[in-house]
């Protein structure tokens, strides 16, 4: 395969999709210091200087909270970004991969969402990441745009790490029970991404569409967090409902994504997210990693 050009190359996903993908081809990882996303004119730079062959853009504005007062960042870098990139992809024949969110969704379903699901969010994140991914359907490119949900690893800045810090300085930590979703361990996102690259660019483009890429099992954030502290027995979760913990941005009280068009098309499944949990917990600690 010619050049992967990852996008977001310093985060938690984009730094295990290097690593993933560096098998299939020369990879190119630019990070926010050497690509501003919400520079679209940097965009097109970047992509015609590298001619990938692979687009992966891991690059978003992720700080839900945030998002709620600086709205036109959150829109530049989630909602016209993966525009221009997917207009580039179909300029050079390229295919590009593309992540999104539960956060499309309001969160009132009381089953899996399918991709057909209508999506209402709830939130400034949430709709500056429908519109990323109706740009990217808009532009006619090859394009793969992948939904996950409750991303965490070793690094960066994530549920799993904030969990591990609050455990180190408080007795007793207040969890919101009343959310469900499903983790996501970023390193399984990425070498689920490689398997499927791995067919080839022509395999890829013939499969371009809307998947959620999710492990199994949903539980909620309290469940999250003791699967996460079951071996510390300094600190104790307490549940609590969302209401006790009011934020900015609105949840989804509910945001697992059905996974069966993705298993259907892909032939796999990812694992349990207790299974990747253990494997992730069991993996040393990235020297880059910043903690939550």
């Amino acid at each position: 395969m010619a050049a992967i050009l990852v996008t977001g190359a310093a985060g938690q996903l984009g730094y295990e999709l290097v690593r993933a993908l560096s098998p299939l081809g020369e990879v190119v990882g630019v990070d926010r210091s050497q690509l501003d996303l919400a520079d679209a004119s940097a965009i097109v730079a970047t992509v015609r200087r590298a001619k990938p062959a692979l687009i992966v853009n891991a690059g978003a504005y992720t700080a839900v909270d945030l998002a709620e007062r600086e709205i036109a960042l959150a829109e530049a870098v989630n909602g016209v970004a993966p525009g221009v990139l997917a207009d580039e992809a179909k300029r050079a024949g390229a295919v590009l991969v593309h992540y999104s969110t539960d956060y499309v969704f309001d969160g009132n379903a009381s089953a899996p969402y399918d991709e057909d699901a209508p999506a209402r969010p709830r939130s400034s994140y949430g709709r500056s990441k429908l519109a990323g991914e109706r740009a990217v359907a808009a532009s006619g490119a090859h394009a793969l745009v992948f939904r996950t949900s409750w991303v965490y690893g070793r690094r960066g800045r994530n549920f799993l790490l904030t969990m591990q810090r609050l455990a180190r300085e408080r007795a007793e930590i207040r969890v919101v029970d009343d959310q469900v979703g499903v983790p996501n361990w970023c390193r399984e996102l990425a070498r689920a991404t490689a398997r499927i690259a791995s067919r080839g660019l022509p395999w890829l483009a013939e499969r371009s569409g809307l998947y959620h890429m999710s492990a199994a099992g949903p539980t909620t954030w309290y469940g999250f967090a003791r699967a996460i502290l079951a071996d510390v027995a300094s600190v104790r979760v307490v549940p609590i409902a969302t209401a006790d913990y009011p934020t900015p941005a609105a949840r989804p009280a509910y945001g697992v994504l059905g996974t069966a068009r993705f298993e259907r098309t892909f032939g796999f499944a990812l694992p349990d997210w207790r299974t990747s949990l253990a494997e992730c917990l069991a993996s040393d600690a990235d020297p880059g990693a910043v903690g939550g």
